[in-house]
């Protein structure tokens, strides 16, 4: 049976394959086949998945002058934002001497308190690109600093598809965790739990680690089942993901740290910077917190409030996915 049922999977593939002509290249992206010389419209925006790449004939004349912009939804704290984001840009800065590295935010309002307060004026990305397309800009690779592909993701992808033909050239990179393996791809999920796994406490049979994730109605909510998956194939048991917003809920996780006879929970944020969700939701003395509902179950409660910016194993990935979208841009 279980042949059979794997012979089903296996000419589906191919069915697929033929019907499409989609076929794995590089880690960065999928191509369709070269077997496919009619692919319409719809069919190339559905199969234009991973890093994407836009070459306007029209612009083709102009000379080539590079930029990096580096897409955030930003934090009105300052000391996590400068050892976070700052540091991420500054490394990405770091690696590319001479070229414009262009910082942009999502959040309007975070935009909007961060000017009141600080005297700084972050762009949105649609400013951003407005801006280098004003100073003579001809080719930008776009970076986001997104943990999943979620709403936030998509966003930045709407503003590189509305405004990729204003350059001679665009390419977009993947957030933190995108690839999950696939045949001929990385395994993103992974390589990003290796990296959290670096700020994990020593932990005895009646301890854990609750990773608090963001959580979105968007269909990437999926990527914390997989992340769970990733942490037990390493080895790290008592590691569990909750999240804000999305599922699974604390109240998910709670009967799981009684059934695995856990008295010392650590509670760290799967976030990029360490804001109000880590300060308040997670660690906050409110009866409303996490640390405090945790308290009332009867469990000791710590909490490591740090972005995950700040740890240099996932801020490489984050420069490394910068790389992706910067050699994009300068292949030929």
């Amino acid at each position: 049976m279980k042949f059979k049922s794997l012979k089903k999977v296996l000419l589906a593939s191919l069915t697929l394959t033929l019907l499409l002509g989609v076929g794995a290249t590089a880690s960065a992206g999928y191509k369709l086949s070269d077997e496919v010389t009619t692919a319409t419209p719809a069919l190339l925006a559905a199969t234009e998945i991973g890093l994407k790449t836009n070459e306007n004939p029209a612009l083709a004349a102009l000379p080539n002058k590079d930029a990096i912009l580096v897409m955030s939804f930003g934090t009105t704290f300052t000391d996590t934002r400068a050892k976070t984001i700052d540091a991420t840009v500054n490394a990405i800065k770091a690696n590319h001497p001479g070229v414009k590295v262009v910082t942009a935010f999502t959040s309007h309002i975070i935009i909007d308190r961060i000017k009141a307060k600080e005297g700084i004026t972050y762009p949105t990305p649609e400013e951003a690109l407005a801006q280098l397309k004003a100073e003579g800009y001809s080719r930008v690779a776009m970076a986001s600093l997104d943990i999943i592909p979620g709403i936030e993701y998509d966003y930045k992808n709407a503003v590189y598809q509305t405004h990729k033909n204003n350059f001679k050239k665009a390419t977009f990179s993947t957030p933190l965790m995108y690839w999950q393996g696939q045949e001929g791809q990385a395994d993103d999920i992974t390589a990003t739990m290796e990296a959290l796994s670096t700020q994990f406490p020593k932990l005895g049979k009646n301890d854990a680690v609750l990773v608090m994730a963001h959580g979105t109605p968007h269909p990437a909510n999926a990527y914390y089942a997989v992340m769970q998956d990733r942490l037990e194939e390493m080895g790290h048991d008592n590691v569990l993901i909750f999240s804000v917003e999305g599922w699974p809920h604390l109240e998910t996780v709670i009967p799981k740290l009684k059934a695995k006879g856990i008295k010392n929970v650590t509670l760290m944020p799967l976030m990029m910077v360490a804001g109000d969700h880590a300060n308040n939701d997670m660690a906050g003395d409110e009866p409303d917190s996490f640390k405090s509902i945790l308290e009332k179950e009867g469990f000791k409660v710590s909490a490591y409030v740090h972005g995950l910016g700040e740890n240099p194993a996932v801020q490489k990935l984050f420069v490394d996915k910068a790389e992706q979208a910067w050699d994009a841009l300068q292949a030929k």
